[in-house]
């Protein structure tokens, strides 16, 4: 999930009980294995999207076990699910603009599912393009303060020096962009400089942000989003709610 409140919700995915966990861990497994067949390799020397997808698992702490073995299992093809990627976009309660990223293998079941949560919580799911345009991709690189030895400015500047478009500081982390394009370059630079990631990923960023002022409506939407968030079928979802 991500939005304004990006830092927090890194938090409280790292915090979760056993169970959630593992169902984060599903998830990324699942982009793992698209990762291997639609790149068409398991070797991640070759594999930027599996690169990536393993960057994106080791800072979500998935154990390098199960990713050893998710990719060996889809090296070897004894997975003969066929997922696909579809993206939903709609507006949840108060007009909040939301975008569902999902892997599926039956598109009818799962676009039911996205559109009962839709409904349930007085959003809509609307048309593709709805609400995109409110969007920029971007990658985004999540740093911890804690126990990180270098200042702001030498993070800067190396993130700078590794290509980085911009550079964004608070008192917890700092949040590295990048142009969609160079991420892969941009993380492996500065992962080569011993920098360990909170998060790593290509992500939907919003040019604006809706805020909810009312804690009904704020109840509404956080209900929608753990919805869409406990289905094994949706991989992330974006949207411009100011928690």
């Amino acid at each position: 999930m991500s939005g304004h409140n990006k830092w927090s919700t890194i938090k409280q995915k790292k915090g979760k009980n056993d169970a959630a966990r593992a169902k984060v861990f599903t998830k990324i497994g699942r982009e793992l294995i698209v990762a291997i067949k639609t790149g068409g390799s398991a070797d991640p020397n070759v594999n930027a999207k599996l690169r990536d997808t393993i960057a994106k698992a080791k800072a979500a702490n998935v154990p390098n076990d199960n990713i050893e073995r998710i990719i060996k299992k889809a090296a070897n093809d004894t997975d003969s699910t066929n997922y696909e990627a579809v993206t939903y976009e709609g507006y949840g309660p108060s007009g909040v603009a939301v975008i569902v990223e999902a892997l599926t293998d039956n598109r009818n079941r799962t676009a039911g599912e996205v559109r009962h949560y839709f409904d349930k919580f007085g959003g809509n799911m609307g048309t593709q393009g709805c609400v995109s345009f409110m969007f920029s991709k971007k990658g985004v690189i999540v740093i911890e303060r804690e126990d990180l030895e270098k200042d702001e400015d030498t993070v800067m500047s190396d993130a700078l020096d590794c290509g980085a478009s911009d550079f964004e500081t608070d008192d917890d982390i700092f949040t590295i962009y990048t142009e969609p394009e160079d991420f892969s370059e941009v993380r492996e630079g500065l992962e080569k400089l011993g920098y360990v990631f909170a998060s790593a990923e290509l992500e939907m960023v919003p040019d604006t942000y809706t805020k909810l002022e009312d804690e009904e409506t704020a109840t509404k939407m956080q209900k929608m989003l753990d919805m869409f968030e406990d289905n094994d079928d949706i991989q992330n979802v974006w949207h411009n709610w100011e928690a």
